[in-house]
Order: C-alpha cells, then sequence, then structure tokens
C-alpha cells in the first residue's frame, strides 16, 4: 500500500490539473455573454466593453486561466461578476454543503449496512423482496420529488419541521438542528437506496460462495459465518460507496437545497450560472471535481486498508 500510494496521488495530481483546465475553458464557452445577462440587452455597448474589460474577459482564454491557476495556489479563486471575492462568497455556503452531506453520510453508513446484510441474509425470502422493492423505488424518484413529499408530510401535514431551512445571516446550521432534519432525510433517502444495494449484491456473493459453505458445514453459528467472512468482505465495498456517495451528496444537493432554500452552495450554483457569473460556476465546479477525484483515492486506499490480504501483500 505505501509504495503504490505516491503513485495513486500523482495520477490524482495529473487528473486534477486536467481537471482545472476542463473546467475553465468548458465553462467558460457556455453560451450567453456573462456582461450581458447582468447588465441586459439594452445597456449601451460602451458600458458592456467596458465592464468585460474590468473582468478581464476580453483577454484570451489561455492567458486568463493562467491566471487562475496562478491564484489556486495563493487560494485566490477570483472576482466574482459581482465584484466580491469568490472565496468570500463560498465560505459559509461550502462548509454548510459540507455539513449537509456529512450528517447523510453517518446516517447512511449503519443503516445502509445493517438492512443489505439483513435484505441478503434473507434473500428470496419476503423480507428481502420488501427492502429491495423498496430501495428500487427510492432510486427511481428524483432527489426533489422526495424533498417535496417530505415537505407535504413533515412540514404541510404534521408540521412537525419548517418546510424553509431559513437561517439568521452568519448563523451556524448547528444552532438550529431543525432546518436540517429534512434535508438531511432527503438526501438520506437517495443514497439510502443506491447504497443498500450494492451492499446486498455483495453479500449475495459472499453468502453463496464456497468459503462460506465449508463455514456452515463446519456447524459455525450465522453470527460468526457473518463476523468472519462476510462482513470483513462487504465493508470495502461498502467503504467505497459511502465515500463517493458523500461527495455526490454535496454535489446533488443542488435539488435538494433549492427546494429547502438552504444556505448552501446549490442555490449559489443555480443562481451562478442563471446570471453568468462564471468565476463562481468554475470555483465550484473545480471544488465538488477535486472533492470526487480524492474521494476516488481514498476509496481506493481504503480497499487496501480493509482488506488484509491487500494490505500485507500476501496471497
Amino acid at each position: 500500500m505505501i509504495r503504490s500510494l505516491p503513485g495513486r496521488l500523482s495520477a490524482g495530481a495529473v487528473l486534477l490539473a486536467l481537471l482545472t483546465f476542463v473546467v475553465y475553458v468548458g465553462v467558460d464557452l457556455l453560451p450567453g455573454d456573462p456582461v450581458t445577462s447582468r447588465l441586459g440587452p439594452s445597456t449601451p455597448p460602451e458600458r458592456i466593453a467596458e465592464l468585460r474589460h474590468h473582468l478581464g474577459l476580453d483577454r484570451p482564454v489561455l492567458a486568463r486561466y493562467g491566471e487562475w491557476v496562478a491564484g489556486l495556489f495563493r487560494g485566490d479563486l477570483g472576482i466574482s461578476a459581482s465584484g466580491r471575492p469568490v472565496t468570500e462568497m463560498l465560505s459559509d455556503r461550502v462548509g454548510n454543503s459540507a455539513l449537509l452531506a456529512a450528517m447523510a453520510v453517518l446516517l447512511l453508513a449503519p443503516l445502509s449496512l445493517v438492512l443489505g446484510l439483513w435484505a441478503a441474509w434473507r434473500r428470496g425470502r419476503p423480507a428481502d423482496r420488501v427492502v429491495s422493492t423498496g430501495m428500487l423505488l427510492l432510486v427511481s424518484v428524483p432527489e426533489f420529488v422526495v424533498a417535496g413529499a417530505l415537505v407535504l408530510l413533515f412540514a404541510v401535514s404534521l408540521r412537525m419541521f419548517p418546510a424553509v431551512s431559513l437561517l439568521p445571516v452568519g448563523a451556524s446550521p448547528l444552532a438550529y438542528p431543525e432546518v436540517l432534519v429534512l434535508p438531511v432525510l432527503s438526501l438520506l433517502l437517495v443514497g439510502l437506496a443506491y447504497a443498500v444495494r450494492v451492499i446486498r449484491a455483495s453479500a449475495c456473493a459472499v453468502l453463496a460462495s464456497p468459503h462460506v459453505e465449508f463455514l456452515r458445514l463446519g456447524g459455525a453459528s450465522g453470527s460468526t459465518v457473518l463476523r468472519r467472512a462476510v462482513v470483513p468482505t462487504v465493508l470495502p465495498v461498502a467503504a467505497q460507496v459511502w465515500l463517493v456517495t458523500g461527495v455526490a451528496f454535496v454535489g446533488g444537493a443542488v435539488l435538494v437545497e433549492k427546494v429547502f432554500g438552504y444556505p448552501g452552495i446549490g442555490e449559489l450554483l443555480v443562481v451562478s450560472v442563471q446570471s453568468g457569473d462564471l468565476p463562481v460556476v468554475q470555483a465550484l465546479v473545480l471544488i465538488l471535481g477535486a472533492a470526487m477525484l480524492a474521494a476516488l483515492v481514498l476509496a481506493d486506499l481504503a480497499v487496501v486498508l480493509l482488506t488484509p490480504r491487500l494490505r500485507t501483500g500476501t496471497r
């Protein structure tokens, strides 16, 4: 594992460098003019040219890309079209979205592992069919539909939680935990459907293996089979799913945050795309892409760490 770590990190660094180029140039090539969309089509051409020059949009894209990359090494994500530093705009919102994703993953890990193993242990029985059918229905429903259904049930009908996650300016969501319940539950249900199906499939394959059959013929109890054969084999796969799903929660929370009005990156990303605020869009896409690359590297390392044969290099 130690020998493979530099190679994995180097590959991740190369992919991240390619990602910065694709993100910057790709976002710059999006249709529409950010200056015109911000000022309006009736703005005098002189004013448009002045703002384009102020934002540096009249310069070649490769020159702007070089300056942007140099700024990344200094922690500078650029200046928004509104005139505010992008780093300042993202400081609170990225943390809020990360908090939402972290809480969803903390609930997802034990729930998906228990449900996946339970369904696999009772494969082919009514309990397995109920769990599998329920997860299939959940994975087929878009996130915003799940969020809307939770609002109708818990906010409108039962009035247990607020329908909108409004927070005072500068306040932490942890100071108002009631605003986190429905957004976290929306993400949890969507992620749970995928994670349970993957864990169940992996556990079913292990339970059908000759190794498990040998343990059963030797008189091993069900708990012993789970502890010695099933869980150690399923856990690396589950860790990969949890890591990748956690990053997907941050990016996929765009619609969920929009439904609940949660002050995360989702609403900011939608507004920035609509207004053509390219520096903000580029920064958000880069952060999400870098987080996903990091999660994939960590997922590979998790497989090595959680698999004794791979960790020790034995066969």
